[in-house]
């Protein structure tokens, strides 16, 4: 696992994920629900749609739109076990430690957070 300031920055010279941005009825979602709801969502898609070893689905499991946690999901390539492994060096094919989990939601709210400011 990088550090947060190494991975947001290779993310920012990335085209493809630096074109992700929160729309005006993502934050106002989040502001309605709370930040610490939508923690808890990210909680849950990264236990349920990333941690298992074995996904079926990898690579198409994290819609593009619907959830301000998708689209922060895209925006810090951990959208699913491919990605989680080139850019953040965690392997695939196993199954997600606490610790790597604690990592991957920390990643998307600090991005979620950055994009509230803007």
């Amino acid at each position: 696992m990088l550090s947060y300031d190494v991975i947001f920055d290779k993310l920012k010279k990335s085209p493809f994920r630096s074109r992700f941005k929160l729309s005006l009825q993502d934050k106002l979602y989040i502001k309605e629900k709370g930040v610490s709801t939508i923690a808890m969502h990210a909680r849950d898609f990264v236990k349920n749609r990333l941690a298992p070893a074995f996904i079926p689905n990898d690579g198409k499991q994290t819609p593009m739109r619907h959830h301000p946690v998708f689209i922060a999901q895209h925006a810090t390539a951990t959208c699913c076990r491919h990605c989680l492994c080139k850019w953040h060096h965690i392997p695939q094919n196993k199954s997600l430690s606490d610790e790597e989990q604690k990592y991957i939601v920390n990643i998307i709210m600090l991005w979620i957070s950055n994009q509230m400011k803007l």
